[in-house]
């Protein structure tokens, strides 16, 4: 039984330096056996941490990537909620935490290339990183929600470019929780505006998770994909999102794709200019019901790639799926992570 073979994983965790001086971590979870294929490395999503690939569910991502021979490693970026809080763009991650990241599983490994599963801005963070050629030792990357043209909901822009500059003059992050410390006015009227708003469950964690993350009922996933064990874990996953990211997320909605805050280190001024200076086959993953980031986020993408390379890479549109229970639902080894494994064994 797989719900017994999971205590026999366990993880070897590696700190490492970003390079500008954040201290990120590397998680390699080993089982008895040594793997028989190469690394994959797993990026988390925003205000979330590594151990989102294992949520309380009977299958995990991690435990059908080991059961078909991978060497897994679980990256907690510095937006992780394992790490200290700190400011953060999506530039730190792509120029710094990402390919630290990719050079350190090489080495520790032998192996001379890597693929990689990401999720929300660890797929965007990835993406920038792999188009910029900061990455070529990366050759499959399985991109889940947004990768380089982050399309939102109507009601997420407003909240985006309205209501974003308001909050920013009194607070340097939305903290998705809002549970610890003392809690200021702002925090207070705010949580309970959304909990108003968002009747659908009484899981504050989630209500502010659509608030802060997308826009719908909720906004992350479909209820009927979350167990309810998996919807009361959730409650302690989320932490806090910096304004810095915000800021960027704006400009890029202004521009239509990611953007880059200032031009530095390797990124270009625009990501899809010019063609992606990476051999790495995209396979994009989204929900056809995904209200962080509307499928039509990956379909740019895609047409993007297509266009200068056809036919090499793929996209999925899960029917039935939202944004993050591709990864949380309880369904998900049934209905998502057998595509997953075609696409990392192509």
């Amino acid at each position: 039984m797989r719900a017994t073979a999971r205590f026999r994983h366990h993880d070897e965790v590696h700190f490492i330096d970003a390079g500008d001086g954040a201290a990120i971590t590397l998680i390699r979870v080993r089982t008895d056996t040594e793997p028989t294929k190469g690394p994959v490395l797993l990026l988390h999503g925003v205000a979330m941490r590594a151990e989102s690939f294992r949520p309380p569910v009977a299958r995990t991502l991690v435990d059908v990537l080991l059961d078909d021979g991978w060497d897994v490693w679980m990256l907690n970026w510095r937006g992780s909620t394992d790490l200290d809080p700190r400011p953060w763009t999506l530039d730190d991650v792509a120029l710094h935490d990402v390919p630290s990241a990719v050079r350190y599983v090489l080495a520790q490994t032998g192996a001379s290339s890597l693929r990689a599963v990401a999720h929300c801005q660890g797929s965007t963070a990835l993406s920038m990183a792999a188009v910029s050629g900061l990455v070529p030792e990366v050759d499959v990357i399985v991109s889940n929600g947004v990768s380089l043209h982050p399309v939102m909901p109507t009601f997420a822009r407003v909240k985006l470019h309205a209501l974003r500059p308001l909050v920013q003059r009194t607070q340097s992050y939305v903290d998705v929780p809002w549970r610890d410390g003392p809690e200021g006015a702002l925090p207070r009227v705010t949580r309970n505006a959304v909990r108003l708003w968002h009747a659908e469950c009484g899981n504050a964690s989630c209500n502010m998770a659509s608030f802060a993350l997308g826009s719908g009922h909720p906004a992350l996933w479909r209820h009927a994909n979350l167990d309810a064990a998996t919807h009361d874990w959730v409650a302690t996953e989320f932490g806090r999102v910096p304004m810095s990211f915000y800021a960027q997320l704006a400009a890029s909605d202004r521009a239509g794709q990611i953007v880059p805050i200032r031009a530095k280190g390797g990124l270009p001024v625009t990501f899809t200019a010019t063609a992606p200076r990476t051999q790495a086959r995209f396979a994009l993953f989204t929900g056809a019901d995904n209200r962080a980031f509307l499928p039509e986020s990956q379909r740019k993408t895609h047409a993007y790639l297509e266009r200068h390379q056809p036919g090499r890479h793929s996209l999925t549109v899960l029917r039935g799926y939202g944004h993050a229970d591709v990864f949380l639902g309880a369904r998900a080894h049934i209905d998502v992570y057998p595509r997953v494994l075609a696409e990392l064994n192509a």
